[in-house]
């Protein structure tokens, strides 16, 4: 029995430019711990075989410092480490691919064509290739088949599976069923999939380690797999520090500060979270800045958007003979008149801001 582990896109060095400068610099140090707790974890749970599927760095000319921590990560594992450079870390001059000093232990694919390595100890043999430039339009798996000699053959490259742009390694479903491969170790996508088999090959993306913004969102980590007379199982493991998470919350008929405390659960300390206030609110809206401001402490990182839409009794007071009246005609007629959601918030806003005007509140 081998146990291995499948992972990809760390995407080490990423900007975090959505968080305030210090919160970045902080995610970018954590991002660069995850290749050393992975290490601990191979090294505690025995893990023989580590197969990286592409884009580790976020770019091809990372921080020097970066691409010396990975080599210095992966050095410390107690298995034979296998890296497939993908689109954003593409092999060539002045990637620390080519310039960190790599320890023995690992492998990198230097080149956009398929080579091999045996592993006669282990059973197996691993076949891989890399990005040799931001885009790869043919696909790298094209003609392949694993000799029968006797071992498990794996493979490990970063692509897509029939995509709608022949841009990122496009392999075919019915290249991979005549590959021989027992498993294909994926990178690119960053959501994770369930594995697929086509033919005798069972395929899975593991999505990225870490979640970088609110479109990666929920639990983010790596796969985990045996292999046991030639049969490969998997199982995911949760391996992300922090996670992105949007919470929905309807504030009609209650304050909004109400109704987001009664949505709160757990400890939420180190998560990172957008809050969406939908509903109906009155003329002030629901003050989605002070709710920030209040909540904050409780989490590593907080926005709240205000979503709601204004009430049924603020547009009764349109039929009033007075200024107020005269205004919600005319933003009413724009708001029936509106096309899609975006220019109905536009005249929600324009409601609010101007009934705000006319009775001289603060709307923040």
């Amino acid at each position: 029995m081998l146990k291995f582990i499948h992972a990809a896109d760390f995407h080490l060095d990423s900007a975090f430019a959505a968080l305030p400068a210090g919160r970045a610099a902080e995610r970018r140090r954590e991002s660069r711990e995850l290749p050393f707790r992975l290490a601990d974890y191979v090294n505690s749970h025995g893990v023989q075989l580590v197969l990286l599927a592409g884009d580790l760095f976020d770019s091809a000319a990372p921080y020097r410092e970066t691409g010396e921590a990975l080599a210095e990560a992966l050095g410390r594992m107690k298995a034979r480490v296998f890296a497939a450079p993908g689109n954003h870390d593409w092999y060539g001059p002045g990637s620390p691919w080519v310039t960190a000093d790599w320890p023995e232990n690992v492998h990198i694919f230097r080149e956009s064509a398929l080579a091999s390595v045996d592993l006669p100890d282990l059973g197996v043999a691993v076949h891989g290739a890399a990005f040799t430039s931001p885009e790869q339009g043919t696909s790298l798996l094209a003609g392949f088949a694993a000799p029968e000699d006797g071992r498990v053959h794996l493979g490990v490259l970063h692509g897509e599976i029939d995509p709608a742009e022949d841009r990122y390694d496009p392999l075919r479903r019915e290249e991979i069923a005549a590959s021989g491969l027992a498993y294909l170790a994926l990178g690119h996508i960053h959501k994770r999939g369930e594995p697929k088999t086509y033919g005798g090959t069972l395929c899975a993306w593991p999505g990225c380690a870490e979640g970088r913004g609110f479109d990666e969102l929920g639990e983010k980590g790596f796969y985990e797999g045996v292999i046991d007379g030639g049969c490969v199982s998997l199982s995911f493991v949760p391996f992300a520090r922090r996670r992105y998470e949007i919470l929905n919350v309807d504030v009609t008929g209650r304050s909004p500060r109400e109704a987001v405390e009664a949505a709160l659960s757990g400890d939420m300390a180190d998560g990172l979270y957008r809050i969406l206030l939908t509903g109906e609110t009155g003329e002030g809206g629901a003050d989605a800045r002070a709710l920030e401001t209040a909540l904050a402490g409780r989490f590593y990182a907080l926005e709240v958007r205000d979503h709601t839409r204004v009430a049924s009794d603020v547009w009764a007071r349109a039929g009033e003979d007075s200024l107020r009246g005269l205004f919600l005609r005319e933003l009413r007629a724009k708001w029936e008149a509106a096309g899609d959601e975006a220019e109905r918030e536009a005249v929600t806003q324009a409601v609010r801001f101007g009934l705000a005007a006319l009775d001289h509140r603060d709307l923040g």
